[in-house]
């Protein structure tokens, strides 16, 4: 029988910044196909090296990573076109307008022109940004930009989406909104890994779990298997005991 191949593999990750910080320290995951998948720690716990590393923007000291079999470093290209990215921190071209801020990253991956249209039409759709499609980045609210960083995310159809906080700083309505998206999207076979520091948003979304702190993982299992082995009634109790601080939501 072939043996399945995970969406993700991460091999004993290492990553020590030049100021001394131990960032990851031996980390390890595996993450299969279709999951929807939480990173849960507090800030500096090491959940964004952990994505920079995987997609190349921070470099590993040590340690492999895979995606879909792609080894993430010497097969850059192919492992990069596989993943999107939807960043913590706002990273929009302010002098843009919403629609070239689609297609412009639909180029970067060398989507044809005409599929390139015919998606971004259907994300702005999508996002309700379809009145929005001619107005520049710089002229919009916090809770739109963070919508189409998430559309600008799945511009080139990616097979694994890494969703970094996509909620903060969006009302509830968007919330809710956004989390209906995400699994319908999940639904239809895209495989999710979501850091976030709302611990309910991570119970309602996610199958697995991984806490991480000070650059190890604490514990991983699926939303129930954390919650019978630490006698917890939710994720944020689980979280509570494992990290054995005050959770920071």
């Amino acid at each position: 029988m072939e043996d399945i191949v995970p969406a993700l593999k991460v091999e004993d990750l290492r990553k020590t910044y030049s100021n001394g910080l131990l960032a990851l320290d031996g980390v390890s995951l595996e993450i299969q196909a279709g999951r929807f998948f939480g990173l849960l720690g507090p800030n500096g716990a090491g959940k964004t090296t952990l994505i920079n590393s995987v997609v190349s923007l921070a470099r590993p000291d040590s340690g492999r990573v895979e995606v879909f079999g792609r080894d993430a470093h010497r097969e850059f290209r192919e492992a990069r076109r596989m993943i999107g990215v939807s960043p913590q921190e706002l990273n929009l071209d302010k002098f843009l307008t919403v629609e070239e801020v689609l297609l412009y990253h639909a180029g970067y991956y060398g989507v044809e022109k005409r599929k390139a249209k015919e998606r971004a039409e259907e994300l702005l759709e999508r996002f309700g940004l379809v009145g929005k499609r001619k107005d520049r980045v710089n002229t919009l609210s916090g809770g739109m930009k963070r919508r189409i960083m998430f559309a600008r995310a799945l511009m080139h159809d990616p097979e694994v989406l890494f969703l970094d906080e996509p909620t903060a700083g969006v009302d509830i309505e968007l919330r809710y909104s956004l989390w209906e998206y995400i699994r319908e999207l999940n639904r239809g076979g895209l495989t999710i890994l979501l850091t976030t520091h709302y611990l309910e948003e991570a119970e309602e979304l996610c199958e697995e779990i991984a806490l991480i702190d000070d650059g190890r993982i604490a514990a991983q299992d699926t939303s129930a298997g954390l919650k019978a082995r630490y006698d917890a009634r939710s994720v944020e109790e689980v979280y509570l005991k494992v990290m054995g601080h005050v959770a920071d939501q």
